[in-house]
């Protein structure tokens, strides 16, 4: 999923969920002591259970159908129960609106879900089977256009791709409602990653009376939703709000085991501005830090959380820009850069430099790294990146080139691409960088739209697989975004799709030979960094769990005194 430009130094270790196969990697450990779940019986709950949260960015969409980033994710889970979710550790899948593991045929291409019969909207309606029918319809129907629905469920979900490509109704989906709480899905083939992929916020329920009669103010502001989750959204006055709540929604089927009662979210884009808050008293959480000035001053402090997250930060380059149509110019700008120094002097926050697309410490095949049977490319080399760079110059025509760099707002993100401006202008003679800093959301949209020449972005996995990652870049692809296409790229990740999704090794193998093709072979894109997470918790805060997919969740969060 898109990543905001937030940011990190403990090794997660990443275990299996309890559901999925041996091809599959897990979620995280929890490793914060201050988030620990052993808390002394001695300590004693404070009387107000309300916390203060600083984010960085602006929440972009609400509606689960149309969200496209984590932030969002985040939110839409604290308030919406689909059918399954992390546990407190963020390892492990459990049930929320269905009632127990999903049920299989034969060939693990049909799944029966029974679900759990006292689960309500805020409105006071049952969440039901037709709730999930009537959302996934909604995610893939062409005229709603949600940026992840064919994504997440082309090839996946049975006559999805049909109905992208008109050749079937979007009544015809694999999901139905056997009865109001029996939900029956049929897959394209069997996938190993099934309950993970469940979790992500796509596929939560919506009430089809209520959402057809707001039309367009559907999820414009909190007033315009409904909720079933843990938490109700009280304050929230849509995608340029600075400031939300949330509140305990005392309806919530697992209502007994929610502790706060109130969460009061600010957006800070300054980190020295959060700290300051943080240190004040005034922020329980602040949002992820990566000034190493910053992070320095809480070495050794339980206010210091620190891990290092699945999620991957690169240049994407424009393919309908001629000069980066070469593939030599896309080389000489992956290699120009010396990523060692972005992490180490700029970040300095525990992220390590990437030469590979599958992040380490995430996927793993009979306990097996991915990484540890894949390659390194595209290592900062700037003697062959200026070879490279006057080879692609000849063959283009080219002397000068002019690039429009998109990246975000924030003070992080504005120090990283000032950085690989300078990398890239001193390397390669003739090339001039032009950075546009805009906020999370445009940057979205730019993206979507691809308008931008190189834009700076970030992706973590929605689901426990590599797939999350490998299948961004199939030609034409919902999240391509950059005219990337390689025919053999492309049968590699189909086969590990299909006809390899029952031979674990021969998929990992699939999916390793992928991506050396899309990075030593095209060089599609310019890998960075693999993110570190560093972030400060207010030590009487505990039970924040955080995860791969959604960043955290505040279902177990309490306050003691």
């Amino acid at each position: 999923m898109k990543k905001s430009k937030l940011s990190l130094l403990l090794v997660l270790s990443l275990v299996l969920s309890m559901f999925l196969a041996a091809c599959s990697g897990g979620g995280k450990k929890d490793t914060s002591s201050s988030n620990s779940k052993n808390t002394a019986d001695s300590e004693q709950l404070a009387d107000s259970q309300e916390i203060n949260v600083l984010e960085s960015a602006e929440i972009p969409n609400m509606d689960s159908v149309m969200n496209e980033d984590v932030l969002g994710s985040e939110m839409v889970t604290q308030v919406t129960a689909g059918l399954y979710r992390l546990d407190q550790t963020g390892t492990k899948v459990i049930p929320d609106v269905a009632d127990g593991e999903p049920q299989f045929n034969a060939d693990k291409t049909v799944l029966t879900i029974k679900l759990k019969n006292n689960v309500k909207w805020s409105n006071g309606d049952p969440v039901t089977a037709n709730d999930f029918v009537y959302s996934w319809r909604r995610a893939i129907d062409p005229k709603v256009a949600a940026p992840y629905g064919p994504y997440f469920m082309m090839d996946k979900i049975k006559n999805a791709t049909e109905i992208v490509n008109g050749k079937a109704k979007v009544e015809d989906l694999g999901v139905k409602a056997v009865d109001d709480y029996t939900l029956e899905v049929t897959l394209v083939r069997p996938l190993p990653y099934i309950e993970s992929f469940l979790t992500f916020s796509l596929f939560y329920p919506q009430n089809q009376k209520y959402v057809e009669s707001q039309g367009a103010n559907y999820a414009k502001d909190a007033d315009h939703l409904l909720y079933s989750g843990p938490f109700k959204m009280t304050k929230w006055d849509g995608p340029q709000a600075t400031e939300w709540v949330m509140e305990k929604n005392a309806d919530y089927w697992d209502a007994k085991n929610v502790t706060l009662t109130k969460i009061n979210f600010n957006v800070s884009k300054d980190p020295q501005a959060s700290v300051n808050a943080f240190s004040a008293g005034e922020a329980d959480i602040t949002p992820k830090l990566a000034q190493a000035a910053i992070i320095s001053q809480y070495e050794g402090s339980e206010e210091l959380v620190r891990y290092l997250e699945p999620s991957m930060w690169w240049l994407k380059m424009n393919e309908k820009n001629p000069a980066l149509k070469n593939v030599n110019i896309r080389k000489a700008i992956a290699l120009a850069i010396d990523k060692e120094s972005l992490v180490k002097d700029v970040l300095a926050n525990g992220s390590v430099a990437a030469n590979y697309l599958v992040p380490k410490e995430f996927a793993f095949n009979n306990g097996k790294d991915f990484r540890d049977g894949a390659g390194s490319y595209l290592k900062t080399d700037k003697d062959e990146a200026k070879k490279l760079w006057e080879q692609g110059l000849k063959e283009t025509g080219l002397k000068d080139v002019n690039f429009t760099f998109v990246g975000q707002d924030t003070e992080t993100a504005k120090k990283e691409d000032a950085f690989i401006k300078d990398q890239l202008e001193k390397t390669l003679p003739g090339m001039k960088v032009n950075i546009q800093s805009v906020p999370f959301k445009i940057r979205i949209d730019r993206e979507d739209k691809q308008d931008y020449d190189i834009l700076h972005a970030g992706w973590g996995p929605d689901y426990a697989d590599p797939m999350t990652f490998m299948d961004l870049f199939l030609t034409g692809g919902g999240q391509n975004h950059m005219s990337y296409g390689n025919p053999k790229y492309d049968k590699l990740i189909k086969d590990a799709q299909g006809p390899l999704g029952a031979k674990a090794d021969e998929r990992w193998k699939a999916l390793q030979d992928a991506e050396k093709i899309l990075l030593e072979d095209d060089a599609a894109f310019a890998p960075l960094y693999q993110r570190a997470v560093n972030l400060l918790v207010n030590p009487k805060v505990k039970g924040l769990q955080h995860n791969a997919y959604s960043d955290f969740s505040f279902q177990w969060v309490k306050v003691y005194k």
